[in-house]
């Protein structure tokens, strides 16, 4: 059985950038049924070189519109990175899931093959869409989505696993 680019890529995507949204909620619930000041779970860091919360959900969504962009072959949607809040975090994951869905299977599919570039800063990398996928985006989405879970858990949000995966599909 073949697995498509999309299949592997924008399912993924989504279930987990919805379980972020969600864990985010219950965050900041905890903050204010706790009354602690939001922004000490906000900027919250495993340790002092890490980027805070809003950072790794930021960079989440970055790598799922990103990925999604790049192997459709379309351009990236730039956005200003200026969130601070619950409310501004779930905006962005819900602008992201917005964009992913106005991809289709049929612009990613068949895009194991295609250029991809990437760059930060001074740093670029060239890719062919499976290595891109498979080897770079994915991990570097689920490092930053666990890091966001963890922080929150570190913190005494009371999550678990079941919200980290979130929604999973199951057999149709």
């Amino acid at each position: 059985m073949t697995i498509s680019m999309y299949a592997a890529s924008v399912p993924v995507f989504k279930q987990m950038l919805s379980s972020l949204s969600d864990v985010l909620a219950k965050a900041e619930a905890h903050a204010t049924e706790k009354k602690i000041d939001a922004n000490a779970l906000l900027q919250a860091r495993l340790f002092p070189d890490m980027f805070a919360l809003t950072r790794q959900v930021l960079i989440a969504a970055d790598f799922a519109k990103g990925a999604c962009a790049r192997l459709a072959g379309v351009e990236v949607p730039k956005y200003d990175d200026t969130e601070q809040t619950f409310a501004e975090l779930q905006a962005r994951i819900a602008k992201t899931l917005a964009f992913i869905d106005t991809l289709d299977a049929a612009q990613i599919d068949g895009s194991e093959e295609r250029d991809i570039s990437t760059s930060a800063g001074p740093n670029s990398k060239n890719f062919k869409g499976l290595t891109y996928l498979l080897h770079y985006a994915l991990p570097q989405f689920f490092f930053h989505v666990t890091t966001a879970y963890a922080l929150l858990r570190h913190n005494g949000v009371e999550i678990g696993k079941r919200d980290f995966m979130g929604k999973v599909k199951t057999a149709e």
